[in-house]
């Protein structure tokens, strides 16, 4: 299976996402989306197999999201874009790609649905513990 990861290393919820992808077996392709953003083009290929809006990809918490006024509900689908070409940081992470689908992987445990492998159980950086039949307390 091929998997891709549009990863930021310096976010919790990305590297155990990517710890998930690994301990299930595979070799992800890692895309470190900050130094290497997507092409427009591709960006709105992902909003959209993920069925989702470019404003449902926005990411406000540590980004110039309120200085752009993106918070501005009559901007186009268009304009948002440009604001997240401009400043990827504004694309929320992780995104992953297989052949089961593509997710904004957040929670992390997300990423299982994706995964051609279960992992029995994964402890994520901040204790908590989940597996392939969600969270265990």
């Amino acid at each position: 299976m091929t998997v891709t990861i549009y990863h930021n290393p310096s976010c919790g919820t990305s590297r155990n996402t990517l710890e998930m992808i690994r301990q299930s077996g595979e070799t992800p392709e890692v895309i470190e989306y900050l130094q290497v953003p997507p092409t427009r083009a591709k960006l709105a290929e992902l909003i959209a197999d993920m069925g989702m809006v470019p404003r449902d990809l926005l990411r406000q918490k540590g980004t110039p999201y309120v200085e752009l006024g993106l918070e501005n509900q009559a901007l186009t689908d268009d304009q948002l874009l440009d604001a997240m070409m401009a400043h990827p940081i504004l694309i929320n992470r992780p995104i992953v790609v297989t052949e089961k689908g593509t997710a904004l992987c957040r929670p992390s445990e997300k990423v299982l649905d994706l995964l051609a492998k279960p992992i029995a159980t994964f402890m994520k950086e901040d204790g908590e513990v989940v597996g392939t039949f969600g969270t265990f307390a």
